[in-house]
């Protein structure tokens, strides 16, 4: 069905090919997950397959990609409509009509399929999904997961014979990702669908697939096999193959139920390990100690000043994280790094102090959305050098928290203060030297034509010491060259170059809604090295994520949302572990042990 031979791809102004020597064939009916590092050149695989490349992007195709027949060098992307339904990792550039039903029978409509035929697909598709609730709201007031399932949904409707899926699930809470992938594994083995998909988190996908293609780096050759094989020898994997690595397990488990079968004796060693040590193992993110049930030794500290000492005392439970030094110093007034953040001019502060040192400080919150209810009664405090994760399914809340909090959402009722001040009155200037925000779509923060003019940019703006920015993006992703355009990065360099931005101001609230959306896990790990270190400064953290494996790694507390209400808060270990939907695949392999991350089981057996 797709035929990849012996195809290069090579960029307007490029030194070196996105990608060599691709060859490769997909059969119908088979689903195949494309795995590798951020950078590789997975989307270009992906885009060669829909004829957005070179059709759209531009740029040199050598060698021939075929799909049911067609040469995608003689088809373009309209004239392979009908075959290839595509989702890319930015589901709003996709979006044609307004509202979530009109969206579903686009396509249809497009290629004139008949309106009884449409209104049954459009049911079909509502129920597949999960989005009868949703049929008949405006795209632009549902949440980032929400909008992906419904660009899923609009390729799904015309019946394509071929789907090309980038990062279908990374926006998707877990509960909606699993809905995801067994309709596509539905669509596989019931009508002969062929999927050719690109995720990072294959910790979600890896099960569902029949074949993996790797491409280790880039410019270096695809190799195709079945999960066991590609796993093996895969430079990104999942936490429960990074398990079966460090236990020695032959084969390699993909599935937490074939790690669990496997995983007595590890147990059994681990318990003996605790029992041993008379301590429970610590968290492998944060240096905040944290004991299993049944324990007295609390994950948060009892009082703000102590969370600060333990954080920084050497004799914490892990060293500090090294980070790239970065000099102190809000941004000037009016630059352009605050219009970014703040594009509409806020009314004079009503500040007040925060209770007991809190850096942040929300009472009895609740917004409205016209006829919906966003969030309804929340209260939470951050306080110095403490990393929250706010979880829940899609449409929970979470961006708008993060909104109130950033001063771009008015309370309907509440109130919110950070550093003492009321967000939404309070001026750009004032609340940048406060809080900063990394949104969802990173672009909304990228405006030069480089990396380097967006680096000085972000180092004069924050009056920070010339090559601060970039430090910060070679500490996240390196290799990146200083005359890329940003719009050429991938989704997650993209991400790491706006994180990079806000993180040169060194504000003392850091905002993340979906950092890790697009990042492979060695940038992962990266991105948990840098944020450590802040929070080790003193700074307070608050990120949106649907990353159970993040939250695990790097959150002090997790709190839960669910319609706008605060359903869960409290100790990472303890939350996580109770919740089948949020907890880490090392927890469920190893419960009842109390551990949560591969490092931390790593450690325990040094």
């Amino acid at each position: 069905m797709i035929r990849f031979e012996d195809v290069s791809v090579t960029y307007a102004g490029a030194a070196e090919p996105a990608v060599r020597g691709v060859d490769f064939e997909v059969p119908e009916g088979e689903l195949v997950l494309l795995v590798g590092p951020s950078g590789v050149g997975k989307s270009t695989v992906l885009g060669a397959v829909s004829g957005l490349v070179p059709h759209f992007t531009g740029g040199t195709l050598r060698g021939r990609v075929t799909v049911a027949g067609r040469d995608t060098r003689t088809h373009k992307p309209r004239e392979l409509a009908d075959v290839v339904g595509t989702v890319g990792q930015d589901p709003l550039s996709h979006f044609v009509t307004d509202t979530v039903e009109d969206e579903l029978a686009y396509g249809m409509e497009s290629l004139g399929l008949a309106p009884a035929v449409m209104r049954r697909r459009v049911e079909e598709t509502l129920d597949l999904l999960s989005l009868a609730d949703l049929r008949d709201r405006p795209i632009a007031t549902l949440s980032g997961g929400q909008q992906q399932r419904v660009a899923i949904g609009s390729v799904l409707t015309p019946h394509p014979k071929v789907l090309v899926l980038d990062e279908p699930t990374s926006a998707l809470d877990p509960g909606a990702a699993e809905e995801v992938l067994a309709v596509l594994q539905r669509l596989v083995h019931d009508l002969g669908t062929t999927v050719l998909m690109a995720e990072h988190r294959l910790e979600r996908v890896v099960q569902y697939a029949d074949r993996l293609a790797l491409l280790p780096a880039p410019g270096a050759p695809l190799t195709l096999g079945t999960p066991s094989e590609i796993m093996a020898v895969s430079p990104v994997c999942p936490p429960v193959v990074e398990l079966g690595r460090l236990a020695g397990w032959s084969p390699l488990p993909l599935t937490v139920r074939d790690a669990r079968r496997r995983a007595g004796t590890l147990r059994e060693r681990l318990s003996a390990t605790s029992q041993e040590s008379a301590a429970a193992p610590a968290p492998a993110g944060p240096p905040v100690p944290a004991g299993p049930a049944g324990t007295t030794a609390p994950a948060i500290p009892a009082t703000r000043a102590e969370g600060i000492e333990r954080v920084q005392s050497p004799g914490a439970t892990e060293p500090a994280a090294p980070t790239v030094p970065l000099p102190p110093g809000p941004p000037r007034p009016g630059s352009s790094f605050t219009r970014r953040l703040f594009p509409r001019g806020r009314g004079p502060a009503a500040a007040s102090p925060s209770p007991a040192g809190e850096v942040a400080v929300v009472v009895s919150l609740a917004v409205r959305r016209g006829r919906v209810a966003a969030l309804r009664g929340v209260d939470l405090t951050a306080g110095p050098g403490e990393t929250i994760a706010l979880m829940g399914r899609n449409g929970a809340g979470k961006s708008t928290l993060l909104g109130a909090l950033v001063g771009l959402v008015e309370p309907t009722a509440g109130s919110v203060r950070v550093g003492g001040a009321v967000p939404h009155r309070t001026a750009p200037r004032d609340l940048v030297r406060r809080v900063g925000l990394v949104p969802q779509e990173p672009r909304d923060l990228l405006y030069a034509d480089t990396v380097a003019a967006e680096c000085a940019a972000a180092d004069e703006d924050a009056g920070a010491a010339a090559g601060t920015c970039r430090a910060l993006v070679s500490e996240l992703l390196p290799d990146i060259a200083d005359d890329t355009h940003p719009r050429d990065l991938s989704e997650g360099q993209r991400l790491a170059l706006a994180l990079a931005v806000v993180l040169t101001a060194r504000p003392p609230l850091l905002l993340l809604d979906e950092p890790t959306r697009g990042l492979d896990y060695a940038a992962k790990a990266r991105l948990v090295t840098v944020l450590r270190g802040l929070a080790a400064e003193g700074h307070a953290i608050v990120l949106a994520t649907h990353d159970v494996e993040l939250a695990a790694e790097l959150a002090h507390r997790v709190v839960i949302l669910a319609d706008g209400e605060v359903v869960a808060d409290g100790p990472t270990a303890e939350v996580v572990v109770a919740s089948p939907s949020f907890a880490p695949q090392v927890a469920k392999i190893l419960a009842p042990e109390p551990w949560l991350t591969v490092a931390q089981v790593r450690k325990a057996l040094a």
